[in-house]
């Protein structure tokens, strides 16, 4: 479709710098700015924040970005092949845009971005994860940014905002849940993507906040992974990963040593992570 912005369409972009979506970087370009607007006032205001955003392809996102008042956005792109067309958006907004041509993997996003800053993506589905867990454990906190407004598999989604007690609860829910606020906004059918994925998707939102009870992140990671790890069985046994008398420590808890990792409250688990340092504090071992 046409743009106000006086930019060609993304359909001819995408033909001109022969921009086929490439399986192998979990490509699916967003033709329709109508949406890719919606997921940009998603993420409003903006503000004085720098905007980042991870594989912005042929710039969909970006341009809706950028239209909807971004003060200045850092796209960080792979796909060198995109480079050409994100030039030409660069063009059309002076000062606005910066693209950096890397892997979002392996970027230091701490010494990029200075000042208060959003995080706004059509993540590629083969990194999505692994980026949220990334920024999620990061040492200081609250983090460099000030909200997370993504998109994910519907499945993804689902995981992050799930809460006790249903099939889709687990590690991911406990990590996001316990330092961010989760808000699930809305799906977009496959249709809307080029090529179609299998999936329909989902934008979510995550918003920094103060844990109710503080840990250590990757002692939290542990236990969510021994008790999620074996989710069928009851958690005295499956935390014996974890202590050396895990009933004696869930009925000090007051968890009932015969529940499962689901039953769990997100606090549950951060409350079994002091423990868990605590114990290996004193009995001198590493947490």
């Amino acid at each position: 479709m046409s743009a106000d912005d006086g930019l060609p369409p993304l359909r001819e972009v995408i033909e001109r710098h022969g921009l086929a979506a490439k399986k192998s970087l979990g490509q699916n370009f967003l033709f329709d700015l109508n949406l890719t607007r919606r997921i940009a006032r998603a993420a409003a205001p903006f503000d004085n924040c720098t905007i980042v955003e991870i594989g912005p392809g042929p710039g969909g996102l970006t341009r809706a970005l950028l239209m909807e008042g971004a003060p200045r956005v850092i796209a960080v792109e792979r796909d060198d092949r995109a480079l050409a067309a994100l030039a030409e958006i660069e063009a059309a907004y002076p000062g606005r845009l910066t693209v950096i041509a890397g892997d979002a993997m392996a970027v230091e996003w701490a010494t990029l971005v200075t000042g208060p800053a959003k995080i706004v993506a059509n993540l590629p589905y083969n990194i999505g994860t692994p980026l949220l867990t990334g920024w999620l454990t990061t040492g200081d906190w609250p983090p460099w940014y000030a909200s997370l407004t993504l998109m994910f598999q519907k499945e993804v989604a689902e995981r992050i905002a799930a809460k006790p007690g249903s099939d889709h609860f687990g590690r991911l829910s406990v990590l996001c849940q316990w330092r961010c606020h989760v808000h699930k906004l809305f799906d977009v059918h496959r249709s809307a993507f080029t090529p179609p994925p299998k999936v329909t998707s989902s934008i979510v939102q995550l918003l920094p906040k103060t844990p109710e009870i503080a840990c250590d992140v990757k002692v939290l990671e542990r236990v969510t992974a021994a008790a999620f790890g074996q989710r069928r069985k009851m958690l005295r046994q499956s935390l014996k990963e974890v202590f050396t008398a895990p009933e004696e420590v869930l009925l000090r808890l007051a968890i009932p040593p015969t529940a499962r990792a689901e039953e769990l409250a997100v606090n549950d688990f951060a409350r079994l992570a002091v423990e868990a340092r605590a114990s290996s504090s004193a009995h001198g071992r590493n947490p």
